[in-house]
């Protein structure tokens, strides 16, 4: 379940904007004295050719200080500006506080300091109005972003972005930038899946719209670290790799519905062998074939000397095939649980009879041709012909496992 918060209007912008086309979040805790300069500029900013009307919310989460105060009295000074109030602190809650009920066509947010240049704000709503893309994200990491901050906070960053490509296929390249943008009516399918209700939720966002193929567009920004800020570092670094490790299980067992996401959200069913495209199951095909080929090498010169060579390729060949279909299942196809596994290995194990036939016809061959050939050439013969049929394998395996959806699942 998500973790949700209560949230208090307490102020409403004039009848004239109760529509607004974008709705911009200021997330605040106890920035009494930085939230008036900020959301002056950003008034200002908004009001001097800006297209698209707008919506300045500011929602204050739990603040102890006179933070709710002084956003009282500037949606009190500015019709465009309104206030929600959270009894608990997190970003992330007050964020999904506000964009769940906004009637904007455009949700979006920034931090209080405004560390990134607001000329990047038309960039970032403008493929999301014109229906283009779902979510938009500025990005410190790109070639033309301009970024001043400290080696150390550009350190943390970059090492997180690379945990997150390593362990959960993150296509996107900044995840923690303060300056992101959503459609309202996506937002309102994708925020329910969305657990964390701090730092990480902006993480588990992304990665949820991503793997439920929502189109996301990234824009490099100009960024300017605040030194003064009041992030613990440590503490959001650690949290956010628990985020991590919940978020990848939860992926990896089936415990997100991405498939009926996918469905609601207007996007063809995902398909279980083809969680994050062709390339990627090609490439995950590839690591298992590696370690597939490299174990069948060993088995079958440990075999040859005491078999021979066409029994030591077939028995190399059938154990190496057992461990192949079952590590494909898992982890190229994304299917676990015992619902249809051994069908799937009977399956395989037809593919590997082809294999066999090929390969065991390459080494008849060379026999016939030399047969007093030594076990490195058998061997070489060999691997040429099992790469043949890996390239088999790959289109039968997909066959195999074509029809494999969510609901056939056995979770743990």
């Amino acid at each position: 379940m998500t973790d949700t918060a209560t949230a208090t209007q307490v102020c409403e912008p004039d009848d004239a904007v109760v529509t607004p086309v974008l709705d911009v979040v200021i997330p605040v805790y106890n920035e009494e004295h930085d939230l008036d300069g900020c959301v002056r500029r950003l008034h200002a900013f908004l009001s001097n050719g800006f297209p698209f009307t707008t919506r300045i919310t500011i929602a204050d989460n739990a603040s102890t200080d006179s933070t709710l105060a002084v956003a009282r009295a500037l949606a009190d000074e500015f019709d465009t500006v309104q206030v929600a109030h959270l009894d608990r602190k997190g970003r992330g809650r007050a964020l999904r506080a506000v964009w769940e009920v906004s009637d904007a066509q455009v949700v979006a947010y920034m931090d209080v300091d405004l560390s990134t240049d607001l000329n990047a704000l038309l960039p970032l709503v403008a493929p999301l109005v014109s229906g283009h893309s779902d979510l938009a994200i500025g990005t410190r990491l790109a070639k033309s972003s301009r970024v001043v901050r400290g080696p150390k906070r550009e350190f943390i960053s970059r090492c997180y972005n690379l945990i997150l490509k390593a362990s959960l296929q993150a296509g996107f390249s900044d995840a923690q930038c303060g300056f992101k943008a959503m459609r309202t009516d996506v937002g309102q399918l994708v925020l329910p899946l969305v657990q964390d209700g701090e730092w990480f939720f902006d993480t588990e966002l992304l990665v949820i719209a991503e793997r439920a193929g929502l189109r996301i567009h990234e824009v490099p920004v100009d960024w300017i670290d605040d030194p003064n800020s009041s992030v613990n570092i440590i503490d959001t670094a650690r949290k956010d790799l628990q985020g991590v490790w919940r978020l990848g299980r939860a992926l990896a067992t089936g415990q997100l519905p991405i498939n009926e996401l996918r469905a609601a959200i207007g996007r063809e069913p995902l398909v279980e062998g083809v969680p994050l495209g062709m390339v990627g199951q090609a490439v995950r095909f590839g690591i298992v074939g590696v370690i597939s080929t490299l174990a069948y090498m060993v088995l079958f010169l440990l075999l040859q000397p005491l078999t021979g060579g066409q029994i030591a390729n077939f028995a190399a060949l059938l154990i190496t095939a057992i461990g192949n279909t079952t590590a494909n299942r898992a982890f190229t196809f994304g299917v676990r649980g015992g619902t249809k596994a051994i069908s799937h290995q009977i399956q395989g194990l037809l593919i590997f009879a082809f294999t066999w036939l090929l390969t065991s016809g390459s080494l008849f061959a060379l026999h016939h041709w030399a047969p007093n050939a030594v076990v490195h050439l058998e061997l070489l013969v060999l691997v040429v012909a099992n790469l043949i049929a890996t390239l088999i394998r790959f289109v039968g395996l997909r066959w195999v496992f074509r029809n494999a959806v969510n609901g056939s699942r056995e979770h743990p």
